[in-house]
């Protein structure tokens, strides 16, 4: 009988001999010791580079993925007695975008867009390590609800507001220029859309007043919000703000620097009419397109920046789609003839010196990224970029 006629005997007896006798693998001494220094074996230098006390892994260390590798922190829970410098939060929320929703996915699509910077390492354009002067912690997201936008919108104010009210764990040399005197934290967010600037610019009015706003995007977002003959809205119903108007709104609360100190950089979107251009213009704004770039090159632009805003405090807002979308195609209303990434960052890098009392990232939507994630990446960059201007300029006199 030939050999391949006992071969599916043998694999049956196989079997039957598997069934009776349990598999008992053979564990090494070392797996068989409960001693073992966690700490040692997990931060060897070869993990996420040599970047400092920061890297090291101890009992209370949490392994999950924060922005640049910050360390995570329950802001509002049982880590909220613990003072930092600057937190940076999410905020998951897209329900007042016009076009393309996803941003509220935006939060963690930067995060890991992160995954290969350190918050530790050194910015070499910057000549700076953020960690030599500031304690960056990442909070999480901000839980904001999906059904209402009022109440989500609300979530994200007071949470904002708890932590820019918190005093800072560095005490800086000189006087603060916040309007109690003392040094408070500074907040990333990390968005959502754009409407999120609104509830943030709250917070930091409470603490250092109106601010001025440098505005990078592709477009005003000051649409002055109003009923339309035959829309939905009933006569004297509320217009919800939206993506679009937070500005104006931001306007009517006296939240922005008066005398037209703050700036649009990047505008390049259609109008409804040439009124957009007054109605912008009352709002606070003077614009710089982003066809200047041809004309003055980046150094102009920002000459123009710092002419506007002068000594004020300042607040950052990014729009994602500031940036060309052969660049930054995750967005919710990409426009062509943006900036490059090279070109927003040394256009940020002008920017040293001002005193940035607050930043946000918004209308990342990682849904329609490329498989390479170049949105999330150029995101996440440009945060650590704001995080390094940050660290160089403290808030004082």
């Amino acid at each position: 009988m030939p050999i391949r006629s006992f071969l599916p005997l043998a694999a049956l007896l196989s079997l039957a001999t598997a069934a009776q006798t349990p598999f008992r693998p053979q564990q090494p001494a070392e797996h068989i010791s409960a001693a073992v220094n966690y700490e040692a074996l997990f931060s060897a230098p070869t993990i996420n580079g040599p970047y400092g006390a920061s890297n090291a892994f101890s009992d209370d260390s949490w392994s999950l993925m924060s922005f640049g590798y910050a360390d995570p922190l329950r802001c509002f829970g049982t880590d909220k007695e613990t003072p930092f410098d600057v937190a940076i939060i999410g905020a998951p929320f897209d329900t007042t975008t016009s076009y393309r929703p996803g941003a509220r996915f935006g939060p963690m699509g930067i995060r890991q867009g992160s995954r290969r910077m350190h918050i530790g390492s050194i910015n070499v354009p910057y000549k700076t390590r953020v960690t030599d002067h500031l304690h960056v912690v990442d909070c999480g997201d901000v839980p904001m609800t999906f059904v209402d936008n009022k109440v989500a919108i609300r979530q994200l104010e007071t949470a904002n507001a708890d932590l820019v009210q918190r005093s800072s764990a560095t005490a800086f040399n000189g006087s603060s220029i916040a309007k109690d005197g003392k040094f408070h934290p500074r907040v990333l967010t990390l968005g959502g859309d754009h409407t999120i600037t609104l509830p943030l610019l709250r917070g930091v009015a409470k603490v250092y007043g109106p601010v001025s706003v440098i505005h990078f995007d592709s477009h005003i977002d000051t649409w002055r919000p109003g009923t339309y003959e035959g829309g939905p809205w009933l006569p004297g119903e509320e217009v919800p703000v939206t993506h679009g108007s937070y500005f104006w709104y931001a306007a009517q609360e006296g939240l922005l620097a008066p005398n037209n100190t703050n700036i649009h950089v990047g505008i390049r979107n259609a109008l409804q009419t040439w009124g957009d251009y007054e109605n912008d213009y009352e709002v606070g704004f003077v614009i710089s397109h982003a066809e200047d770039i041809e004309e003055v090159g980046w150094r102009g632009i920002v000459k123009r920046i710092r002419e506007v805003v002068g000594e004020n405090p300042v607040y950052i807002t990014l729009d994602i789609d500031v940036l060309d979308p052969a660049q930054a195609p995750a967005t919710g209303t990409p426009e062509i003839g943006g900036f490059s990434t090279r070109e927003i960052k040394q256009i940020l890098k002008g920017l040293r010196g001002l005193k940035i009392v607050g930043a946000d990232i918004v209308e990342v939507a990682p849904a329609y990224d490329t498989q390479a994630e170049i949105t999330q990446i150029a995101a996440a960059n440009i945060g650590w970029d704001i995080l390094a201007l940050m660290a160089e300029t403290p808030l004082s006199d």
